[in-house]
Parts: structure tokens; sequence; C-alpha cells
């Protein structure tokens, strides 16, 4: 099951460099715009250290964690809406993510070309903000006058959809992202379909370095987020890099002179989770224990059917043991000693967590 999160931002902002510290991978990430045309594409393990948890308790002879699909997207600029760039490629690859990473550039360096001349976070991220706004306003003005071409029948349903196609237009134009937060079920459905760019849950990732200046930067850029409730991952995605080419022990001595309990790209595939509303449950035997990547609110049968269709079909019961019940006593034999072992069926919602043995008959 693949959840792309797509990683985006002007030229030489860092998203190449970030996209290979994060993949531990070697794609070009050079000095100049559109080094990155077609969308590189990668998968990023999820760092949990539950799953280190449960081996010290099951042995089990492999570990597979959850995993996240990161795509670098090449770098926009100004008029991509209008084909500018690589703009309609742009375009086309964020419609296909579930969820943006925006990279903004919160550093000055003369060996590092800036595609406007200067270093404005904001501004830089009101650019690719204001091309996405544009690329949905051209989207739903192309849908509403085929609607309105439709009003004629007197359908009830194209005359619902007429006025949510209204509504969004409207809130394009006053140059705001659309927001589902307000709209009925059926509206989402509806706005869903269409496939909009603003609508994708989005977060921030602010490439700093270590001076004064960048702090500024820094602050008066989160300020600017705050307003749109977005959030903002402070990287210094140079140092992160390094850091990622390291070996395991090495890299634990540099975390530490640092004063870090884990490199910040941790953090950065976690929101990246997060934001896309998932959660993780576990499987757990001698052969393998492996993490499980589902919707929060998932039920325990649709949960059943990401290991296989036949286990949501036959599904019968699950076994559940809380991951912090299945470590305080011990693993499974300890949990039923001391009741923490529970039988669930299918209205069960799974808990992230959860370590699950699901009973099924086909």
């Amino acid at each position: 099951m693949g959840f792309k999160c797509g990683i985006i931002g002007l030229p030489n902002v860092g998203k190449s460099t970030l996209f290979n510290a994060l993949t531990n991978s070697k794609i070009p990430a050079e000095n100049f715009p559109f080094c990155t045309i077609e969308p590189n594409v990668g998968i990023v393990p999820l760092p949990d250290k539950r799953l280190d948890s449960i081996q010290s308790i099951v042995s089990s002879k492999k570990i597979i964690p959850a995993a996240l699909d990161l795509v670098d997207i090449a770098g926009l600029v100004k008029g991509a809406s209008q084909g500018e760039g690589l703009g309609n490629a742009f375009l086309s690859n964020i419609r296909e993510m579930q969820a943006l990473a925006h990279v903004v550039r919160c550093f000055k360096d003369d060996n590092i070309t800036h595609v406007d001349g200067s270093i404005n976070p904001i501004r830089d991220a009101e650019i690719i903000n204001l091309e996405l706004i544009f690329a949905d306003l051209e989207t739903v003005t192309k849908k509403l006058l085929k609607t309105e071409k439709l009003l004629k029948t007197n359908n009830d349903q194209i005359k619902k959809e007429y006025q949510i196609l209204l509504k969004l237009k409207k809130e394009l134009e006053d140059g705001r992202f659309i927001s589902s937060n307000e709209m009925s079920d059926d509206e989402k459905v509806f706005v869903r379909n269409l496939q909009l760019l603003t609508t994708k849950p989005i977060f921030y990732i602010a490439n700093i370095s270590d001076d004064l200046e960048s702090k500024d930067l820094l602050n008066n850029f989160k300020e600017f987020a705050n307003e749109s409730n977005h959030e903002v991952v402070p990287t210094f995605i140079k140092n992160e890099q390094e850091i990622a080419s390291l070996e395991e022990n090495e890299k634990n001595e540099y975390l530490e002179l640092l004063g870090m309990d884990e490199p910040v790209l941790n953090k950065i595939i976690f929101k990246g989770y997060q934001i896309l509303g998932l959660q993780t449950y576990f499987t757990a035997g001698p052969q393998e224990i492996r993490a499980w990547t589902i919707p929060i609110n998932t039920a325990a049968p649709k949960a059943a059917g990401i290991i296989h269709t036949d286990f949501e079909r036959g599904f019968i019961k699950a076994e559940v043991i809380s991951f912090n019940d299945f470590i305080d006593n011990k693993g499974e034999a300890g949990a039923k000693e001391n009741g923490k072992w529970r039988l669930e069926g299918k209205d069960y919602i799974v808990n992230d967590g959860d370590i699950i043995h699901f009973k099924f008959n086909v």
C-alpha cells in the first residue's frame, strides 16, 4: 500500500539534498534549476523504536518496518500554472501525491543561486501556494462551465454540484486553500473526485543554517505559517545528509555530540506519516515482526485486509494486545495471564501500536 508524500519547493532550496538524506540515495543535487526533471521516488522505512522493544521479547528472524513513499518533484517557478518552467509536469506529479512536504530556504549562501535572486522564504512559499491555487481555479472553472450547461436538465444533483463549485471558485479567488472542515460528507466526496491540489495535507520544511540571520528568517516564516495553521519542521538539511551517510555507531556518537536524540529526518518521516492520517499496528511471531500501515479509525476487518484480502473476507475475530501491555507483561503469555489479551470483533477500531493476530476462514 503506497502512501505518497511529495517534496515540493522552488529550485535550489534543498529538496533533492533532503531526498538524498531521507532515502540515503545519490540522485543529482546540482546548483541549477530543474536538476530534478522526472520525479525521484524512494521508499523510506518509518523509524519506530517499538519494533526493537517487541523484538527483545519475541526474538524474530526478521523485522519489517512500515514505509512511506517519498517523491522528489521538480522545482517550481512563478507562472507554472501557465506552463512556465516545468510547470505542467510539476503540477501533474503533485496531483498524484497524498500529502506535500514544502521545502523553503531560510539561509543565505553566495555559492548557491536563488531562482529569484534573493532569500525570502515567505515570498517563496507564497509563489508556490499561488500556483497551486491558480491550477485549482482553472480546474474548478472548467468544471463549472460544463456543469452550468447541464443546469437546464433541472437535475437536483447537478444543482448541488454547481453550488459547491461556486463556493470553491470564490474561496480560490480569495487566495485561500480549499478546506473541507465545514463540508458535508457528500461535498467531501465530490471535491475529492476533483483532485484539487490545495486540498492536500501540507507541512513546511525550513532549510536552515546555524547563523543568526537564518534564525530570523525562520522565526518570521513560522509566524507566516501559523496564520494558515501549517506546521514547520526546521531542518539543517546539509547537516542531516552528513548524519545519514554515517555508519550506525558513528551516527549515534555524532548525534550525542550535537545533543540530539535522533536525526530531524525521523521527525520529517513521522510528520509525513501523521499528516496523511496514518497509524501502525504490528504482527509478531518467530518468523517476522511487521509494522502495518492503516488509516486512523480503521475497523479490524479492513486492517486485516491490508495483510491479505482473504483475511478481510473471512474475518472472524482479532486477538489483540496493546503495545504497552505486551511490553509490560513480557509478551503474549504474560498478557494472557494478566488479562491484557482480548478478542475483538468486526466493530473494533484498531489503535496505534496494537499487536494483533487475526482469525479468519474462507
